[in-house]
């Protein structure tokens, strides 16, 4: 399987950059905010990180994320077919207790090492009408994780502590709006002072969209 490999071939990197560190695992694990338990996992292929530990291994070795997760061993002979790196998709995301948002996963999908190498990614399913012609129920949109978005980005927001919904940020002086595409909905618009008190969160913004027909 897809994700079998990749455990695999991450494990097989991240025990080499191991070794030629010099460093204990408890030592890296401890430098990087996670448990002995959880980096013994990684090492072991049981188990491969989110791309925001990946990056801070990366940054602890001094190289790229594509250095740990993808296959060092490729044939100079042979032309490269670019295998899939799997991501969590969501049915929905909800807020939880304190920053934490919770994350009901209900699949796995692909995306290529070379996109997974640029950042953090989740894949969410849309539901609703909101977004429509650009959206429709059912599809399921590829999300970098990120609280920085510009004006005309499509975005996954939380709002007061309702589910994430899918919205077309629009930023102005005094606040911003998030704009459904289906003009039966009118805009959510919020000050400056109301994005903190509501509270308006930014998870990330979309960047692929995958339709099944």
């Amino acid at each position: 399987m897809v994700k079998d490999k990749q455990k695999a071939i991450f494990s097989e990197n991240l025990n080499s950059y191991i070794a030629k560190s010099e460093k204990t695992q408890l030592e890296i694990a401890k430098s990087i905010g996670v448990s002995p338990q959880t980096f013994n996992t990684w090492c072991k292929g049981i188990a491969i990180p989110r791309m925001g530990k990946v990056q801070a291994l990366a940054d602890y070795f001094n190289i790229n994320k594509s250095d740990l997760i993808e296959d060092k061993k490729l044939n100079i002979d042979t032309v490269p077919i670019e295998s899939g790196y799997t991501i969590p998709v969501l049915g929905r995301v909800a807020a939880g207790y304190g920053k934490e948002a919770v994350e009901e996963v209900i699949g796995q999908i692909e995306i290529s090492p070379s996109m997974a190498a640029k950042g953090d990614y989740f894949g969410l399913l849309i539901k609703g009408d909101s977004m429509i012609p650009t959206l429709y129920d059912g599809d399921t949109v590829i999300v970098e994780r990120t609280d920085d978005a510009e004006s005309g980005d499509l975005v996954i927001a939380l709002v007061n502590g309702s589910d994430a919904t899918c919205k077309r940020l629009q930023k102005y002086a005094e606040g911003i709006a998030l704009i459904p595409q289906n003009p039966v909905y009118e805009p959510m618009r919020f000050t400056e002072s109301e994005i903190d008190t509501t509270p308006v969160k930014i998870l990330g913004k979309v960047v692929e969209m995958r339709r099944k027909f």
